[in-house]
């Protein structure tokens, strides 16, 4: 007869189903385990080490006025350090974001600069009138937003500060004040260095920027526009004058105001008011010519 094996209780069939746990291995998984590194620092910083902020400000702002009360509040330059005057260009729309200082002490009166002298030509389109006053334009208004333009590396804004200037730098008096010219670009003597300011009415140099660009006044003349500033040819070379209403340029510079005179929209210098236009479908300006009623 053949012996039959013993039979197994349910206790040891479950004991012997059971996988034995190999607690060395868990025990040195969990010990090469690694505390996960600390995530790297992404903020770049420049000037040395310390990060910048950047403070996204539209260039220009429209405004509701009262005639009678006119604010001049320019827009668009942006304090930084003197150190560094870094410049960001947007060279897709030629726009220009500087750092301006208007902190140093200088006093330059160029008041006279900002003054436009009357168009030659008869205006065939009647002013639009708004608060007392009429605004004389040639062409039609065309609303197009105030983008400063950027002449290139050699020019500045008005309010840009140099703690030096070139060796090509030359200097320029009128009515006994005196005046750094260095390509295109004005400055004044400020403290610790120079600050630009507009072109003098009446300054005369030998030659231009080669960005320069004639702009018709009349039939009969032309003047030369460059950086904001409005140039006649004469003996001596080129003299600032003032701009003519009716005169029509392609581009504004940084240091304008956008003004919102009734319905319609200007763009600001000092006394001077450009219209935005169109002509042949580019956006332009037109100096306005405003008249107290």
């Amino acid at each position: 007869m053949s012996r039959q094996a013993p039979k197994r209780t349910a206790s040891q069939n479950r004991a012997a189903s059971r996988p034995k746990t190999n607690t060395n291995a868990n025990r040195k998984t969990n010990n090469s385990r690694q505390a996960t590194p600390a995530r790297a620092n992404t903020n770049k910083s420049i000037n040395g080490g310390h990060t910048k902020s950047v403070d996204r400000k539209n260039v220009g702002t429209n405004k509701n006025i009262d005639r009678s009360k006119t604010t001049n509040n320019k827009v668009g330059n942006k304090v930084g350090n003197n150190s560094g005057n870094k410049v960001n260009v947007d060279k897709s729309r030629k726009n220009i974001n500087v750092n301006v200082d208007n902190s140093k002490n200088f006093k330059v009166n160029n008041q006279h600069n900002t003054r436009v002298r009357s168009s030659s030509v008869r205006y065939s389109r009647p002013p639009y009138r708004y608060g007392g006053y009429s605004y004389y334009c040639h062409r039609p208004y065309y609303y197009h937003p105030y983008r400063p333009f950027y002449w290139g590396p050699v020019w500045h804004p008005w309010g840009w500060f140099a703690a030096t200037l070139a060796t090509t730098a030359i200097i320029v008096s009128v009515n006994n004040q005196k005046y750094h010219y260095d390509q295109g670009t004005y400055y004044v003597e400020s403290d610790g260095g120079y600050t630009v300011v507009q072109a003098p009415v009446g300054a005369t140099v030998k030659t231009l920027p080669k960005e320069t660009e004639q702009v018709a006044v009349n039939e009969t003349t032309n003047n030369y526009y460059y950086g904001g500033a409005y140039y006649e040819k004469s003996e001596e070379g080129y003299t600032v004058v003032p701009a003519t209403a009716g005169t029509i340029v392609p581009n504004l510079p940084e240091g304008g105001e956008e003004i919102k005179i009734g319905d319609v929209t200007y763009v600001k210098f000092g006394d001077t008011y450009y219209q935005p236009i169109q002509v042949d479908g580019d956006d332009m300006y037109e100096i306005v010519e405003m008249k107290e009623e």
